[in-house]
């Protein structure tokens, strides 16, 4: 259900950014629509993880600096049957911890120093289990795209936002309904892309819930470490870019979801009732 959604939501948005490209352009704006988003993709795909590693300020930990991590790490890549990542550690109390990487065999899990002292071997191994299944389910590479042609929108929005404004003085029918039509480009289209974005990231939310919980047996463990972490955000937030919180396990910033369609995350609440309602063995 998780991936039928994903698939519907990045076929609406896609079609925004074609729609967008039609109204300022006809065919011609589709083409150039489609080429923009296909460079901002090229980008992303490539340097995506690298940046929010920056951004986060994570240092990578070799296995001989701190074998139990590494070794947790290992345990549930081999039960995900995928190769084993780079392990990071960001410096922080808040806990949390995050999965990024183009696919597979370039990934890179990275926890906070924080929720390693909050969470029990068991739970941590849980919640490196649900990042791995992002790195199964490509959910990086995804929410990429998603980020992608939600920024192309923006941007061709913003443009289109300008040209209202020096296109302004048309005193025909004809120029009033093109500054109509850019008004509703430059101030819809960035609002519905952005709707769009965030419900895909909640489905994949769900989906590296169910997968991580799967592999690794233990979805009572995932579910009390999700209401750990949370509660532990809220106390201690995470200075880190709005950009790159949709990374994480727990909303970050606060630890406490916005109103549900402005959130990058699921309300924990609901996540832990799902998990609970699973089997604890496969």
């Amino acid at each position: 259900m998780n991936t039928l959604k994903t698939f519907f939501f990045l076929m609406v948005l896609t079609s925004l950014l074609l729609f967008v490209g039609y109204l300022l352009g006809g065919m011609g704006g589709i083409i150039v629509a489609l080429i923009f988003s296909l460079g901002m993709n090229f980008f992303a795909y490539w340097f995506s993880d690298k940046l929010a590693l920056a951004m986060t300020h994570a240092r990578q930990v070799s296995e001989q600096e701190d074998p139990e991590l590494y070794r947790l790490v290992a345990e549930q890549a081999s039960m995900a049957g995928l190769p084993m990542p780079k392990v990071y550690v960001i410096e922080t109390d808040s806990p949390n911890a995050f999965a990024t990487g183009r696919n597979p065999q370039h990934a890179t899990v990275a926890v906070t120093s924080g929720i390693r002292r909050l969470l029990t071997r068991q739970e941590l191994g849980a919640v490196l289990a649900h990042e791995m299944a992002h790195v199964g389910n490509r959910d990086t590479l995804i929410m990429t795209v998603v980020a992608a042609i939600a920024g192309a929108i923006s941007m061709i929005a913003m443009m289109a936002q300008w040209a209202a404004i020096f296109g302004g003085n048309h005193n025909d029918n004809r120029g009033s309904n093109n500054i109509v039509g850019l008004l509703i480009i430059a101030i819809i289209m960035p609002l519905a892309a952005t709707l769009v974005r965030l419900a895909i990231s909640r489905a994949r939310e769900y989906q590296a819930d169910q997968t991580g919980a799967r592999t690794s047996g233990q979805p009572y463990a995932l579910a009390s470490a999700l209401e750990k972490l949370e509660a532990g955000a809220h106390a201690r937030p995470m200075k880190v870019a709005e950009g790159v919180s949709h990374l994480f396990i727990v909303n970050p910033l606060s630890g406490r979801s916005l109103v549900n369609l402005f959130s990058t995350h699921p309300p924990i609440a609901e996540r832990a009732r799902r998990l609970r309602n699973m089997q604890p063995n496969f």
